[in-house]
């Protein structure tokens, strides 16, 4: 009762962001979230949406599938690169191929248009207090090393007296192998972890996302000191492990 509490003291300071290609759903959606208080970011194109997303980091993000510069699923795919914040597909693709691609990509829950506004309202908020539960349970900071700080609230890494901030996959899957400090996840096992048993055979999103990690918290990608592969296996996190 708490969280709902807290919720609805505080629905003001959220911010939604919706992109959609109809203006009748905009005006319509715009009007609705405003008079439950919050505050509406609006784009007519995923373009536009994705431009909107990284300048104000909404809290939540309303998303069709069916737009003309680019569909939705592939909208979500780029806003998981660029926030945590739940994304609610509003959309008139209700297949059921369609509603588990949505969730495959990284929506947190999907609506068939027509709808009720009141109903997306309710799961609207039942999402943002959802995540604002998980934050709180698991705000903590780990220290798989002397110099090494990991903090799960900023998602950023600390060297020393370097800061480096990841982005949410960059961050989960450091995350991941800091939790097996020093023992071989195969790309599989990562796979599965980080985006789900529908990834698992594609090696390649593995690999682009350890070298970017690299690029970013090795001193010398080539002499890795914290991210170490195990030819043919996988990948494990150790500092000691070059030294």
């Amino acid at each position: 009762m708490a969280a709902v509490q807290n919720l609805a003291e505080s629905r003001r300071q959220f911010k939604v962001l919706v992109i959609d290609d109809e203006p009748d759903l905009l005006d319509l959606l715009n009007l609705g979230l405003s008079r439950e208080g919050f505050l509406v970011l609006l784009a007519s194109n995923a373009a536009a949406g994705l431009r909107a997303a990284y300048q104000n980091q909404p809290d939540a993000v309303l998303l069709d599938v069916m737009m003309p510069d680019m569909d939705g699923f592939e909208v979500c795919r780029r806003l998981r690169e660029m926030t945590d914040a739940p994304i609610i597909f509003v959309t008139a693709k209700g297949e059921a191929d369609d509603v588990l691609q949505g969730f495959s990509v990284g929506a947190d829950d999907y609506v068939v248009k027509p709808f009720a506004i009141a109903e997306l309202m309710v799961r609207l908020q039942a999402t943002l207090r959802r995540v604002a539960d998980r934050s709180a349970e698991g705000a903590n900071v780990v220290f798989p090393a002397d110099d090494v700080m990991l903090d799960c609230d900023r998602h950023e890494l600390v060297l020393g007296n370097r800061v480096i901030h990841l982005t949410p996959l960059e961050f989960k899957i450091l995350r991941l192998l800091i939790r097996y400090k020093g023992k071989v996840l195969s790309i599989d096992a990562i796979l599965a972890q980080v985006w789900g048993y529908e990834q698992v055979g594609n090696p390649d999103l593995v690999k682009q996302y350890v070298y970017r990690l690299r690029q970013k918290i090795e001193r010398d990608p080539d002499e890795p000191r914290f991210l170490h592969t195990v030819w043919g296996e996988g990948y494990f996190f150790d500092p000691e492990a070059g030294s």
